[in-house]
């Protein structure tokens, strides 16, 4: 059963792990560039808040395949909203560091919010533990989506995409 646990834990980090790795060199040098609000968090605490927050809906969503018994047709609507969310998660480094699209960042990240909120109320009535671990995750969208749209406002000669 350990094996299901580890599985479940690590999968969110798969898409998180592969979209710094293909952005990593250009992220630095482009995204310091842009106008950014005061408020942002500097880019050293975004990989630790990620590996914490991956790790905790990834056993978040272990918990509820468990109490579902696995891939059963009661697991489609909550494992799938969770799936979705989790692949819009992972498009959105693609959109906004490698197409450099923040308007096509900031629609995934908006739809993003719509789907993980679905997800944690519809995991709420299978098992609270579970939906609990996924509020740090609404808490960072929130203030994820928050800055997209103000970087997506203050940086408007790059709203339509890379221009080098």
């Amino acid at each position: 059963m350990w094996a299901y646990t580890v599985g479940f834990t690590v999968l969110p980090h798969v898409g998180g792990f592969l979209g710094w790795f293909i952005n990593r060199k250009e992220t630095p040098v482009w995204y310091e560039k842009l106008k950014k609000p005061s408020w942002c968090p500097p880019r050293r605490m975004f990989p630790v808040a990620w590996t914490v927050l991956y790790t905790g809906m990834g056993y978040a969503s272990y918990l509820i395949w468990n109490d579902l018994g696995g891939c059963s047709s009661k697991a489609i609507i909550p494992l799938g909203l969770y799936g979705a969310q989790l692949a819009l998660n992972w498009a959105w480094p693609p959109f906004f560091f490698g197409a450099r699209n923040l308007k096509m960042a900031l629609i995934d990240i908006l739809c993003l919010d719509s789907l993980a909120i679905g997800t944690v109320c519809s995991w709420y009535r299978i098992n609270k533990v579970a939906a609990l671990l996924m509020v740090p995750y609404l808490g960072w969208l929130a203030m994820a989506t928050c800055l997209t749209i103000r970087i997506w406002k203050d940086n408007p000669e790059q709203k339509t995409g890379k221009s080098e």
